[in-house]
């Protein structure tokens, strides 16, 4: 009976660690209370904790806008939130935070170069 309890217990633990919440194309696009400024796109892939993919800003104001990003991080332990790195070509950095939470991504820069917005909302648009 013991054996049979464990064997349950790894498989939920094995479950969980296999939901991938960041992976996905997110995008401040389509949020309501988000600047028309500029546009926030990322493409994350996650695997086993670990996070890398793009990320740029598109907007017609010249200051705001940027190439594409390098982007490398990793999951928390609890899977709930992210901490990640951007990088341009012209080797400027950010880091920021992300937090999941159902199909809304939460932005959170927490230091580094003006390449990104300080704090902004993201909704999925492609799994």
């Amino acid at each position: 009976m013991r054996k049979i309890m464990l064997l349950v217990l790894l498989i939920s633990f094995s479950a969980h660690s296999q939901i991938n919440k960041f992976t996905g194309t997110w995008s401040t696009e389509n949020c309501k209370t988000c600047s028309k400024e500029y546009i926030l796109t990322i493409t994350i892939a996650q695997s086993n904790g670990k996070i890398f993919g793009t990320a740029e800003v598109i907007s017609s104001n010249a200051d705001l806008k940027s190439d594409i990003m390098e982007l490398n991080g990793y999951v928390s332990t609890l899977g709930e939130k992210a901490y990640i790195t951007l990088k341009t070509k012209n080797n400027l950095n950010a880091n920021a935070v992300l937090y999941a939470n159902d199909a809304i991504l939460q932005f959170t820069k927490r230091g580094g170069s003006d390449i990104v917005p300080k704090e902004t909302f993201l909704t999925k648009l492609y799994e």
